[in-house]
């Protein structure tokens, strides 16, 4: 009887096991490091307004003044960082010393951060559903070319940006305020780009910075991220 119910136990874990899978599949990447349950943000975060609600609509008139208030200079910056979500944003702090084709350790290890982070923003925009600012008000100017129309919540553009500064600054501490001004503007830049309302960036900003310490309490992840503090400051400029 015993082996019986072991088979049967073993049956229903491995049944578990596959729908965990499936369902990963369905929701977006399944994490490198992270467990289901550090990925998923549906009880920490606050669901998003309802579209017909009076929040919603005073975010959109918010969306429309940024977009128009906007410098030239500001929307270049904004359409920049929309198609640039990876680590070339922070080049600037670091100068030619911050060459990825020469550091490949600290390459794979941000494309690691970027992997879990992509996985629990995925499972975050299909858990909330919510539209695009766009696609509730066509009227908005917008960066986007083609996208998830129901992909509004979080914003995965805002959480890559503090999760890889969480990441980078426990990297290089010496230049946390610069690295984490850069993701915050990184962030703002979705809503001068009309993709995101404003609760969306705030929200990314949430799943990015835990997503981050997260990472960083990981056993495996600190290994790497060992090896590569260690190649960046090797390459960075000697005070």
């Amino acid at each position: 009887m015993g082996r019986v119910s072991f088979r049967v136990g073993a049956a229903v874990l491995a049944g578990v096991a596959a729908l965990g899978l499936a369902w990963f599949a369905a929701a977006g990447e399944e994490p490198l490091y992270l467990t289901p349950a550090q990925i998923d943000f549906s009880r920490l975060l606050p669901p998003p307004t309802s579209d017909e609600s009076e929040a919603t609509k005073l975010e959109i008139a918010e969306l429309h003044r940024v977009v128009q208030d906007s410098s030239p200079e500001r929307k270049a910056r904004a359409r920049y960082d929309h198609d640039n979500e990876n680590l070339t944003i922070y080049n600037e702090l670091f100068g030619p010393g911050f060459d990825l084709t020469r550091l490949p350790l600290t390459k794979k290890l941000f494309d690691e951060v970027q992997h879990d982070r992509r996985a629990a923003t995925d499972l975050a925009k299909e858990t909330f559903h919510r539209r695009r600012p766009a696609v509730q008000d066509p009227t908005l100017a917008h960066c986007g070319e083609s996208w998830d129309p129901y992909s509004s919540y979080p914003s995965g553009h805002s959480a890559w940006g503090f999760s890889s500064g969480v990441v980078l600054s426990a990297m290089v501490p010496e230049k946390t305020s610069a690295i984490l001004a850069r993701s915050r503007e990184f962030a703002e830049s979705r809503m001068v780009c009309g993709m995101h309302f404003r609760s969306d960036t705030v929200a990314g900003q949430v799943v990015g910075t835990v997503v981050g310490e997260r990472l960083l309490a990981n056993p495996a992840f600190k290994v790497k991220f060992d090896a590569a503090t260690a190649e960046l400051r090797a390459a960075m400029p000697k005070p």
